[in-house]
């Protein structure tokens, strides 16, 4: 365990005094290892600071309180005698949710000498401006969406389509369960129908990937129509079944810019 430095709560303090606004300086000392953590888990820090608190045995730390709720963490730079770090922390008002913090970069925190002048000069210059930015940004998606946004349930549909993987490997549904507005569709996408099993069956020729990208689309399509689709086993499947396409990054991109 590191010696903890005496002078952090006199430096927080002249800090406090040194910054832009009014700031007040709140010192806490860990009477055990974990007490470090309330404080800590809070840090808006994805970087040495947040590394700091998660590797290292703090004896204390310093918050700074200003009179807009703005909050920066305060502690020792261990190895660096000559150093500290501040930190701002994550907004505890009432409302704010997890979702809140989708998208918003975290202002991280910096590394500042132990002279409280030049450490505050650094403060104002580096760290207030992206914190209050993050800060904004987060209060404007409680404004606007208070609530996270939940994915609706799926539709109910009046048909379905339940495609079935068979013991010997074959993928397919009994002609007469498939809707006749379906049929069509399952046609178009490859699927035969073999009149001796009275069933729609996709080829396995197509391959794994084929297949995959076949019911994608049938799946793409039916929707289009009203119509949902089920897959089901017989049994424990003796084959591995395909694998939904993961689009390339181009791909995605590319669908991005045409939504």
């Amino acid at each position: 365990m590191l010696t903890p430095r005496t002078d952090l709560s006199a430096f927080a303090t002249a800090l406090a005094d040194r910054l832009p606004g009014q700031w007040n300086s709140e010192y806490v000392r860990h009477n055990s290892y974990d007490e470090q953590f309330g404080t800590g888990e809070r840090l808006w820090d994805v970087g040495h600071v947040d590394y700091i608190v998660s590797q290292y045995v703090l004896g204390h730390h310093a918050v700074l309180h200003d009179q807009d709720g703005r909050q920066l963490y305060v502690t020792d730079r261990p190895l660096y005698r000559h150093q500290f770090v501040v930190a701002p922390l994550e907004p505890d008002k009432p409302g704010i949710k997890p979702h809140h913090f989708s998208g918003v970069k975290e202002p991280n925190g910096i590394a500042v000498p132990d002279q409280p002048a030049q450490a505050s000069a650094q403060v104002t210059l580096r760290l207030l401006p992206r914190y209050q930015q993050a800060l904004d940004t987060v209060l404007r998606n409680a404004a606007g969406q208070p609530e996270p946004p939940l994915r609706p349930g799926p539709p109910q549909m009046a048909d379905v389509v339940t495609l079935t993987w068979y013991e010997d490997g074959a993928l397919g549904t009994p002609y007469k369960s498939v809707p006749a507005d379906a049929r069509t569709t399952l046609y178009a996408l490859g699927f035969q129908y073999h009149p001796h099993q009275a069933a729609f069956l996709l080829p396995a020729a197509y391959g794994e990937d084929g297949r995959a990208l076949r019911l994608r689309a049938l799946v793409h399509h039916l929707a289009q129509k009203g119509i949902g689709v089920n897959l089901r086993h017989t049994t424990t499947p003796t084959t591995t079944p395909p694998r939904l396409p993961v689009p390339s990054p181009t791909s995605a991109a590319a669908a991005a810019r045409h939504r």
